[in-house]
């Protein structure tokens, strides 16, 4: 299909995780043969995608809420008699609830799943025709042969190497709302990655819902695994960077441990969901990990790259949960001294098994834990910046910042960093750390501050 100039707006509003980024992008692509071009408001936009998510509490009915929006921003336009706006909800609010919105949300024209959206043009040409239709199918394999090339990048890239997932923890909806784990050919993600750096992609980050899981065979008929994939990608000459996420403990191999002290493209940092820190908990959550072999692992990971950052996840008040068990998770967090974290309540999700599990936690007890938690996880981050200060390394420049010269950038460590200086977006910048805050480090040029030290 050949692509005609823009002459619709498109607007997509991206809920939850980096995956979600990467489909609303290739969701553009999609549509953009169609004549759509992205706009950063849903005003005056002729087709609108609520992208969601449906791991975060309430997400049903965030999405619910944002319809009821756009349908008076719809109607009013039709009133003062602008042009008429297209909802489309897409996700896995969309694969969860299809039938359900298009029932309950009249507006809504389009419900498609995220293995579907590559179907997005013929659905946006059957909603022109006044017809509704809903695509929930699952053949991931399907979707990305059926999407085009990657039309754009910046300074730093998503690509999508593994969906779904096999574990089938008791309070996960993932297995059921993006499917079993596929991979996705070795060669068909080669030629994507070299088309992110050829539009100047300087740091690429591989995607997975279990990316390290992911399996396939190299050009000479290998069998490699995520390991080898990051070995082929580093020997791209202008490719500076690469990460991961997300991991799950059951797949860190031997050979992925390793590539941390092999590829010097391989960035430190390894953000590796723990959940609890007690085995019992763990075990009811359907976790294959223990406490302990969660730690071993992370040892062994810094035994290969000692200077990584670590970064995890947990959920408090997970039914069952007493405060000793919650006392394991906080000693946890004292072992790891996490760089960054995430961390949740534990939030019923439909059609899972946690959802009818006895001793359900009251919300006032989760509130607390989560509290007390967080204060732990913000120690330990605020503790990992401060001791990155008088550390001198390559900034990654992705945006300018708030104030005039000032640029904004990536340690390796995936720390925002701030300086001020001659710079431009996709540079990579030597800087000296000089002053940590909890969510970010200020530094100077390294050049410019051995010109101060001189003088």
């Amino acid at each position: 299909m050949s692509a005609t100039a823009p002459s619709k707006r498109l607007f997509i509003k991206t809920y939850g995780c980096q995956m979600n980024v990467y489909d609303s992008e290739r969701m553009a692509d999609v549509l953009s043969p169609l004549g759509y071009a992205m706009t950063d408001t849903p005003q005056g936009a002729d087709l609108v995608v609520l992208n969601t998510c449906h791991i975060r509490e309430k997400a049903t009915e965030k999405v619910y809420s944002e319809l009821g929006k756009l349908k008076e921003m719809r109607e009013e336009r039709l009133s003062e008699g602008g042009s008429r706006m297209t909802i489309a909800v897409a996700g896995c609010v969309a694969q969860a609830e299809g039938e359900e919105i298009m029932a309950r949300a009249p507006s809504v024209k389009m419900v498609v799943g995220p293995q579907a959206y590559h179907r997005l043009p013929e659905m946006v040409r059957e909603a022109a025709q006044g017809r509704r239709s809903t695509d929930t199918d699952m053949p991931a394999q399907t979707k990305f042969a059926a999407l085009p090339a990657r039309r754009r990048s910046g300074p730093t890239a998503f690509l999508t190497v593994q969906e779904g997932c096999d574990k089938f923890c008791t309070y996960c909806v993932v297995p059921y709302t993006r499917g079993a784990e596929v991979s996705r050919p070795f060669a068909d993600l080669i030629d994507e990655a070299a088309r992110l750096v050829g539009s100047g992609a300087r740091e690429i980050t591989l995607l997975g819902q279990n990316v390290n899981a992911w399996t396939g065979e190299d050009g000479k008929g290998r069998a490699i695994g995520l390991d080898g994939l990051i070995r082929e990608l580093a020997a791209m000459p202008d490719l500076a960077r690469i990460r991961y996420t997300t991991s799950h403990p059951n797949d860190m191999t031997p050979g992925l441990i390793a590539a941390h002290a092999s590829e010097a493209k391989l960035m430190p940092f390894l953000h590796l969901p723990v959940q609890s820190g007690s085995d019992r908990v763990l075990k009811a959550m359907n976790r294959s990990h223990t406490a302990e072999s969660y730690l071993a692992i992370l040892e062994q990971v810094r035994a290969a790259r000692p200077d990584i950052a670590l970064s995890g996840d947990f959920i408090v008040g997970f039914p069952g949960e007493t405060e000793a068990e919650f006392a394991e998770t906080l000693r946890l967090v004292e072992a790891v001294g996490y760089a960054q974290c995430f961390s949740f309540k534990y939030s019923p999700r439909p059609g899972t098994p946690a959802a009818t599990m006895a001793d359900q936690i009251a919300p006032e007890v989760m509130d607390e834990r989560l509290q007390r938690l967080q204060a732990a996880l913000n120690t330990t981050q605020l503790a990992f910046n401060r001791a990155s200060v008088g550390k001198r390394c390559t900034v990654l420049v992705e945006r300018r910042g708030k104030h005039p010269g000032q640029w904004l950038g990536k340690s390796p460590w995936l720390q925002s960093v701030h300086f001020t200086g001659d710079a431009a977006i996709g540079d990579l910048i030597e800087l000296d750390l000089t002053r940590a805050g909890p969510n970010s480090l200020s530094g100077e040029p390294a050049l410019q501050l051995e010109e101060q030290l001189a003088d």
